[in-house]
């Protein structure tokens, strides 16, 4: 697999919030790759994607270009809060339970609209997405999560993340810089794919590639890290992508302006406030 299209900079100014194919940080201390199980690289790679400080937020912009090669732009404003772990959880510094809120910008069609996720560890997360037109807050069924978000080649679930538990993981093979690792659901049937196989950077647990294969064993979805920037001396991914080869469909996604630790309040994640937006915790 070709990672020559990954360009690393210096930039010492915000920390990096976490988002799937987006803000990836990790600061651990590096085990010998004798020392790591599959699961334990996983989980290394779930906490450097969605589980980094207390909470974050950052500007988002993504340029969907469909098979004709036409763009549309989606801009929005994501803020992020990691919930207190309780007993059962104080074992796995790498999972608890998460909130995570979208605001959207632009375009005018999409513009106020937002996005709630209350994520869970031993159950389905609970979706919502709020259409001001109608003044409706419309729960996205668990069924509904692999399926387009706001119309780009992301997923409901690559946004919020998908739970850790519903995969298999094997460590395939271990080369210079990356563990492969395979990833196979537990239930089949709830997923469109087969399988998926992730490269993830072996110094920094930054998942560099992610492959979707189908039940011929053809891929037909890649997610991609484009681009890492040193960030106060920690890799985060600033611009990542997710191709769709049945539909000829990519969207890339850029991210701007993160920051960690802003002292979010719980209330904000809530369906009153995708009806009142947090104005104060948000910025253009």
């Amino acid at each position: 697999m070709n990672h020559e299209h990954i360009r690393i900079k210096e930039k010492p100014v915000y920390q990096c919030f976490g988002l799937i194919t987006a803000c990836l940080l990790f600061t651990s201390t590096q085990a010998t790759a004798s020392q790591l199980s599959a699961d334990d690289i996983v989980h290394r790679a779930n906490k450097v994607a969605y589980y980094e400080a207390q909470d974050g937020r950052a500007q988002i912009k993504m340029t969907i270009t469909d098979d004709k090669n036409r763009t549309r732009i989606r801009q929005m404003i994501i803020l992020r809060k990691d919930i207190p772990k309780t007993d059962a959880l104080e074992n796995n510094a790498y999972l608890g339970e998460q909130k995570l809120y979208v605001y959207f910008t632009h375009p005018a069609d999409v513009n106020e609209m937002s996005f709630l996720v209350w994520k869970r560890v031993n159950a389905d997360d609970d979706r919502w997405l709020y259409l001001p037109a109608l003044d409706l807050a419309r729960r996205i069924a668990a069924t509904d999560k692999r399926t387009s978000f706001v119309g780009s080649d992301f997923y409901y679930e690559d946004i919020s993340g998908r739970n850790i538990y519903e995969d298999n993981y094997e460590l395939i093979e271990i080369t210079e810089n990356y563990y492969v690792i395979k990833n196979t659901p537990n239930v089949p049937s709830s997923v469109e794919f087969d399988h998926y196989m992730m490269h993830i950077h072996k110094d920094t647990f930054i998942p560099v590639q992610i492959d979707y294969f189908n039940a011929e064993g053809d891929i037909y979805r890649i997610s991609k890290t484009l681009r890492v920037e040193t960030i106060q001396g920690r890799p985060t991914v600033t611009k990542g992508s997710m191709e769709d080869l049945k539909t000829g469909g990519k969207t890339v996604m850029e991210i701007n302006d993160v920051e960690y630790d802003i002292g979010l309040s719980d209330n904000i994640f809530s369906e009153r406030y995708m009806r009142n937006p947090p104005q104060n915790f948000l910025y253009e």
